[in-house]
């Protein structure tokens, strides 16, 4: 029972440390926005810049819609994680805008876009690793495909492709850096995710016993 406990306190753990990296790395991408934003950080932006409020709560807002819709559409509950995820990710983007100074120069902006994408690849690897509850808008991706038929790449880009312009119709920063991370990201969260799977299990398999973390290394894990 206490291994148990154990175990479901890490995954939680690495559950919010993921959707804080996540969101850190948001708002970075975000203070280099000359280069343009992801596809739904355009529509939250824009959404911001025409009616107000803040970026964080116009991500809230969008994530409530989408899980209202596709719980309607599975006719069943939403995970707690997909909830925590939806209300935590707009906190914490409004939390780091705050505290974080807009680069000057362009050379800072695209270092700190690209750094910024880096981030948000390995928070989403974090995040999703203890499978504690898909986002919002992922939900959203895999209803597209049960409502069309689509394979589920197919229907991220066409969803991804559709906020992206909605968020440039309402002035949202759209550029090759919108582009980038649309087409990019989930490449780059092929390597995260595995890495944060490792991680976990590395954490939990120390946690299960009293092995000294210098006489295993994090790889052996693999072959467990």
């Amino acid at each position: 029972m206490k291994n148990n406990q154990r175990t479901v306190r890490i995954q939680w753990a690495f559950f919010m440390i993921g959707l804080v990296v996540l969101a850190f790395g948001i708002s970075l991408t975000i203070q280099g926005k000359a280069l343009g934003i992801g596809p739904w950080d355009v529509f939250h932006y824009g959404l911001f810049k025409q009616l107000g409020l803040t970026i964080g709560t116009w991500s809230i807002i969008a994530g409530i819609l989408i899980v209202l819709m596709t719980s309607i559409f599975y006719r069943q509950w939403p995970k707690i994680g997909t909830i925590l995820n939806m209300v935590l990710i707009g906190v914490f983007i409004d939390i780091f805008n705050f505290l974080l100074v807009e680069p000057e120069t362009l050379m800072m902006q695209i270092t700190v876009f690209v750094t910024g994408t880096i981030i948000m690849a390995l928070g989403i690897g974090i995040y999703v690793a203890p499978d504690l509850g898909a986002g919002p808008r992922d939900s959203l991706m895999l209803m597209l495909s049960d409502v069309l038929g689509w394979k589920v790449s197919t229907s991220r880009n066409v969803m991804e492709v559709t906020v992206a312009v909605l968020g440039w119709l309402l002035q949202g920063p759209v550029g090759v850096g919108t582009v980038f991370i649309a087409f990019m990201l989930g490449t780059m969260v092929g390597y995260t995710l595995p890495l944060a799977k490792r991680m976990l299990k590395f954490f939990i398999k120390k946690g299960d016993s009293d092995e000294n973390i210098n006489q295993r290394p994090l790889w052996s894990y693999d072959n467990d």
